[in-house]
């Protein structure tokens, strides 16, 4: 049931994406606002408590109306978890602004480029919209969208995937895509109202308990789904220079940045350097110097990067469907 509950997911987001705003999210970000506004009282165990209150609380209810599904009817059961896929797993949800920043390079228009690429990070991950303002050529900006748009691939449809295929029912892309909207909307909310200097220990740096907990936490449940990303990305590109950046930016940086992580594998599959200068500088500056190999980015880069990921989708996909298949027949 699983392999057909995300394939005619996958095929009505196709048709039918969810828009910014859409219903679903918004009750998510009132919810997971309310839970802050309440529970919020300037201590380091409040952030704990509050991401497990909105992170347990979503995947209780699902629990719940699953099982309450499942004792109905499978049909029921079944419409449940497309519903479920629909509003966690969806290239549509990533790929509008994407496509937009590929047709403003191709009609030579690198401004525009730039404002979709800014308004692009600002909704999806305030903390790199910093990157996006200082990129001032058509390589910089290059390298960012494709960057963005493996991270934004595997958190939008790769990672839940994952946790759809390895956690029972619909309790795995819940998980999953709950835990990362609250990264973003904790961000996005010290960045709109910052922690004053004294309690954050910066002017700059404005990361409460709660968005720091938050990021700690996802980047617990994301470790294994990002590696299995790089892993599909390495299989589906260039293989021998992907495990290479693996190795290099793991043993520079550490293993658990998952982001320096996707970023080399990314570049050692693509051919070309997709890191952004400060994650760069970090590799460099690290006590084992490193430095993906490949070329400078370019309009025609993005076309490859939009095929890695179609590729690598397929191939979990076709996993997947192994998978299924072979439960069958050892029933």
């Amino acid at each position: 049931m699983g392999f057909f509950a995300l394939v005619l997911a996958l095929l009505i987001e196709q048709s039918r994406p969810l828009r910014p705003g859409n219903r679903v999210h918004s009750a998510f970000a009132g919810f997971a606002a309310m839970v802050r506004r309440n529970l919020d009282g300037g201590e380091r165990r409040h952030g704990a408590i509050g991401w497990a209150v909105v992170v347990g609380g979503s995947v209780a209810a699902v629990m719940l109306v699953e099982s309450i599904a499942r004792a109905i009817h499978p049909l029921v059961l079944f419409a449940l978890h497309v519903f479920v896929l629909y509003c966690t797993v969806g290239f549509r949800q990533f790929s509008q602004a994407f496509t937009e920043i590929r047709i403003a390079l191709a009609a030579d228009d690198a401004e525009g480029a730039r404002r979709v690429l800014s308004g692009w990070l600002r909704g999806e991950d305030p903390a790199e919209e910093a990157f996006a303002d200082r990129e001032t050529t058509v390589a910089g900006t290059c390298r960012q969208a494709i960057a963005h748009a493996l991270l934004a691939a595997h958190r939008h449809v790769l990672g839940p995937l994952f946790c759809y295929i390895v956690l029972p029912g619909a309790l795995g892309p819940v998980l999953y895509r709950v835990a990362e909207m609250l990264v973003r909307h904790w961000q996005r909310r010290d960045r709109e109202a910052p922690a004053p200097a004294a309690e954050t220990g910066s002017a700059e740096v404005a990361a409460t308990p709660w968005a720091a907990f938050a990021t700690r936490a996802f980047a617990v449940i994301d470790w294994i789904p990002v590696r299995l990303t790089a892993a599909g990305f390495a299989i589906v590109g260039n293989f021998e220079d992907a495990v290479y950046c693996w190795r290099g930016a793991s043993a520079a940086v550490g293993h658990w940045d998952s982001r320096s992580v996707l970023m080399a594998v990314g570049s050692g599959a693509l051919g070309v350097r997709l890191a952004d200068p400060a994650l760069a500088q970090r590799w460099a500056g690290s006590a084992r110097p490193f430095e993906c190999p490949g070329g400078e980015t370019q309009p025609a880069s993005l076309p490859g990067a939009a095929g890695l990921v179609w590729r690598s989708l397929l191939l979990w996909i076709g996993l997947f469907a192994l998978i299924t298949v072979s439960a069958w027949m050892g029933r």
